[in-house]
Parts: structure tokens; C-alpha cells; sequence
């Protein structure tokens, strides 16, 4: 099971602008936990979304149970997967 969900929305503007959300409830863990993997979320999206994100869409990534767990390397390429997968 993945560290996370991407939820993806495509804004129908001109703009080609990748807006990014991340959102971690209080289900993961205390204020510490939540933080640290929101950290580690930006990190990878600055890393894997200028390649592989949508151009003109909303990513919102979702923090789950596990994910800080997780080693970086995993979740980069989940993400990267998750990008390819919802782009066609």
C-alpha cells in the first residue's frame, strides 16, 4: 500500500501553472509525524512533478498510514508512477 494518495484535476484555464495540495490528517500521527511528512511531500514534488506532472492541473497529495515509514526512494517512484498513470 502506497504512503499516499494523488488526486488529480485538470482546471481547463490557460494557465499552465502545477498547483500542488498536501494534506495529512491527524489519523497519521501527532503534530511531529504529520510535519515531517509533509516535508518529505514537498520534497518530492519539487523532485518529480516539473517531469512528470500535469501542466494546468491541481495535485493534491493525501498522507496515509505508513508513509513516513517509508523510504524516499519508494515513495519518489510511487509518485512518479502515479504521475504516469494519471496523465493518460
Amino acid at each position: 500500500m502506497p504512503g499516499f494518495v494523488l488526486l488529480l484535476r485538470a482546471r481547463d484555464d490557460a494557465d499552465p501553472v502545477m498547483r500542488v495540495g498536501i494534506t495529512v490528517s491527524k489519523k497519521v500521527g501527532n503534530a511531529v509525524t504529520r510535519n515531517r511528512m509533509k516535508r518529505r511531500f514537498r520534497a518530492l514534488v519539487r523532485e518529480v512533478l516539473p517531469e512528470s506532472g500535469l501542466p494546468g492541473a491541481d495535485h493534491v497529495l493525501i498522507g496515509r498510514n505508513g508513509g513516513i515509514e517509508r523510504p524516499y526512494a519508494d515513495l519518489k517512484a510511487e509518485l512518479a508512477k502515479a504521475c504516469a498513470k494519471l496523465s493518460k
